[in-house]
C-alpha cells in the first residue's frame, strides 16, 4: 500500500471535509486527491527524479508529499535554515529534482542547477491541472522511498533517512483507525516540514478524517489564537514551546481543546505538571520515536499521564517521566554492551523492531541486526509493565571515574529548581576523573542563582558524584526547532570559554 492509496481512501471516505488549511478556506480530501493527481502530472512532464522542499510548512507542503507519492518519486523536505554551505552539500545529492521553495529561499536551488516555484505557484499548478481527462496513477515499486528526511546534523554530517511507502503506511495503519475523527475535530502542527513530525501529521490526520491546520512560527501569543479561532481539538507541541505556554502570562483557556501531545526531546518534570494543572480535561499525550522509526514507536497515553499525577507513591509518580509503552507492530528490547537481552528496570540501549522501521540511510544502506532490531543509540530501560524509560543518548553519557552518568538525569534536577529555566549538562576531559560534570544553567529573568546554591539543590537528590564540578551561567541554550539540545555546541562553547566566566552559546 502507498501513501496516494490512503488519500483515495480518504476522497473517497469523506472527500467533502475540508482537510487541509483553515475551516472557512481549506482544501477538501477530493480537491487534495486531484491536486496530487495534477501536481504528478507535472512532475513526470518535467521528468523530476525527487521534489526538492524548502520552505515553510503550509497547503503546499501536503500536495507535494501525495504528488512526489502518485508520481513515484521520494519527497525531500530540506532545513531552509541551514547554512549556504550545508544546503549546497544536500543539493548536489538531488540533482534531477524539481524544487519547491520559499523566495527567499529558491538562490539556493538555482546555484545548484536545479529548476524551482514557489509553493503558491505550486498550488496554483496543482490546481490549474485538474481538470485532466487522463490523470496518472501510481507509479514505481509499491516499497518505493516515499520521503528523504535528514537527519538534525548536531554532530556530524546530516544523514537522509529513506522512509519507504511500506513503512510510513504501517505507522499510519498502527497508530490511528480510518475516519476515527469527527467532522468538527482539527490538528494543529507547529513543527517545521523537514521534520518527521510534519510528515506523520499530515498522513494520520487525513486517515482518521481530521483537518490539519499549521502556524509558520510559534509563539505563545500565535499559537493561543489559532487554537481558539481554528476551534482546534487536538495538537502537538515540542517541550520549549509547552514551557513557553505554561508560563505565559495570556489567557490560556482552550475550551476546544481535548488531545495535547508533545516530543522531539526530554520533558522537563515540572514543565508537563504544571501543564496538566493548567489544562484538566486535556488528555495528554508522551511520544517517543525518532526519523528512523517514521515517527512514534512508544506513547504515554492521556490515562497514564492522570494517573501518574494522581499518585501518591513514588513508583506510581514516576511514570510521568517515561515514553511510555510500545505502540502495537513495535517491540522494544534493552541489551547491554554484548546485546545480551536485559530485564525490566535494567538499563542499557534501546533496541526496535516493526515494519515502520526504516533504518535505512541513503548510500549506506539499512541499519539492521541480524534479527532485524534497530540500535536507537538511545539509553534506557523498562519497567514490570513494559513503560519505557529513557536515559538519554548514548553518545552524551559522561564516565567519571568508571562510573557512566546521564546528563539527562542531572538535568531533571536543576530544572526542578525554581530560579533555574534551562540547563545543559556535559563531560569535561579531566586528568583525574577521565571526565568530570560540568553544567551551563539558564536563570529566570530577576531571579539569580549561584553555583554554591545549586550544587547543594543537586545534593539533595544525587549523590556528589552526581553533582556538576562546575556551573556556567549563560543567557540561553542552542537547541534546533523541534527543542532538541544541541549539547556538542555547548561543551566546544566552554572549551573555547577556556575559563572565562560565561559560555558564549
Amino acid at each position: 500500500m502507498r501513501l496516494s492509496t490512503l488519500l483515495d481512501m480518504a476522497a473517497d471516505g469523506f472527500g467533502d471535509r475540508v482537510l487541509i488549511g483553515g475551516r472557512k478556506a481549506g482544501i477538501t480530501g477530493a480537491e487534495l486527491a486531484r491536486r496530487s493527481h495534477a501536481g504528478a502530472h507535472a512532475l513526470r512532464e518535467r521528468g523530476a527524479g525527487s521534489l526538492v522542499y524548502l520552505g515553510v510548512n503550509g497547503p503546499a507542503f501536503p500536495v507535494a508529499l501525495f504528488a512526489a507519492a502518485r508520481a513515484g518519486i521520494p519527497l525531500v523536505p530540506l532545513n531552509f535554515r541551514l547554512g549556504e554551505q550545508q544546503l549546497a552539500a544536500l543539493l548536489t545529492k538531488h540533482p534531477n529534482a524539481l524544487g519547491v521553495a520559499d523566495p527567499g529561499a529558491r538562490i539556493h536551488l538555482e546555484r545548484a542547477g536545479i529548476p524551482s516555484i514557489t509553493p503558491q505557484e505550486w498550488l496554483e499548478t496543482a490546481a490549474s491541472g485538474c481538470g485532466r481527462v487522463e490523470e496518472p496513477g501510481d507509479d514505481g515499486d509499491g516499497d518505493g522511498v516515499a520521503a528523504v528526511i535528514y537527519t538534525s546534523g548536531t554532530t556530524s554530517e546530516p544523514k537522509g533517512v529513506l522512509l519507504r511507502h511500506s513503512n510510513l503506511v504501517s505507522y499510519v495503519l498502527g497508530t490511528v483507525e480510518f475516519a476515527a475523527a469527527g467532522e468538527e475535530e482539527a490538528a494543529l502542527v507547529s513543527v517545521p516540514p523537514y521534520h518527521i513530525a510534519a510528515v506523520a501529521n499530515v498522513i494520520t490526520n487525513l486517515f482518521a478524517g481530521r483537518r490539519t491546520v499549521v502556524i509558520e512560527g510559534f509563539t505563545p501569543t500565535e499559537w493561543l489564537r489559532t487554537v481558539r479561532d481554528e476551534a482546534v481539538t487536538n495538537a502537538m507541541v515540542v517541550p520549549t514551546m509547552l514551557a513557553r505556554l505554561v508560563e505565559s502570562d495570556q489567557d490560556v483557556s482552550l475550551p476546544s481543546l481535548r488531545s495535547l501531545s508533545y516530543g522531539g526531546a526530554p520533558m522537563p518534570g515540572p514543565v508537563i505538571e504544571k501543564a496538566l494543572a493548567t489544562w484538566p480535561e486535556v488528555g495528554f499525550v508522551n511520544a517517543y520515536g525518532l526519523t528512523e522509526t517514521s515517527s512514534t514507536i512508544a506513547l504515554l497515553g492521556p490515562e497514564d499521564h492522570r494517573r501518574a499525577q494522581a499518585a501518591t507513591d513514588p513508583d506510581g509518580r514516576a511514570r510521568l517521566r517515561s515514553a511510555g509503552r510500545a505502540l502495537p507492530g513495535v517491540e522494544i528490547e534493552i541489551r547491554d554492551p554484548e546485546g545480551n537481552l536485559l530485564g525490566p528496570l535494567q538499563p542499557g540501549r534501546v533496541f526496535v523492531r516493526g515494519g515502520q522501521i526504516s533504518a535505512e540511510y541513503a548510500g549506506v544502506g539499512r541499519a539492521l541486526d541480524a534479527q532485524g532490531f534497530f540500535d536507537t543509540r538511545d539509553e534506557g530501560y523498562l519497567d514490570a509493565e513494559g513503560y519505557l524509560f529513557l536515559g538519554g543518548r548514548t553518545d552524551d553519557t559522561i564516565i567519571r571515574g568508571a562510573e557512566n552518568v546521564a546528563p539527562a538525569e542531572i538535568e531533571e534536577v536543576l530544572l526542578r529548581h525554581p530560579q533555574v529555566q534551562d540547563a545543559a549538562v556535559f563531560g569535561v576531559t579531566d586528568r583525574e576523573w577521565g571526565q568530570r560534570i560540568e553544567a551551563a544553567v539558564v536563570s529566570r529573568p530577576g531571579s539569580p542563582v549561584d553555583a554554591g546554591e545549586l550544587r547543594d539543590f543537586t545534593r539533595l537528590t544525587l549523590r556528589s558524584s552526581r553533582t556538576p564540578d562546575r556551573f556556567w551561567f549563560v543567557e540561553e541554550l542552542p537547541r534546533t526547532e523541534t527543542g532538541k539540545l544541541i549539547r556538542r555546541r555547548v561543551a566546544d562553547a566552554v572549551a573555547r570559554a577556556n575559563g572565562a566566566d560565561g559560555v558564549p552559546v
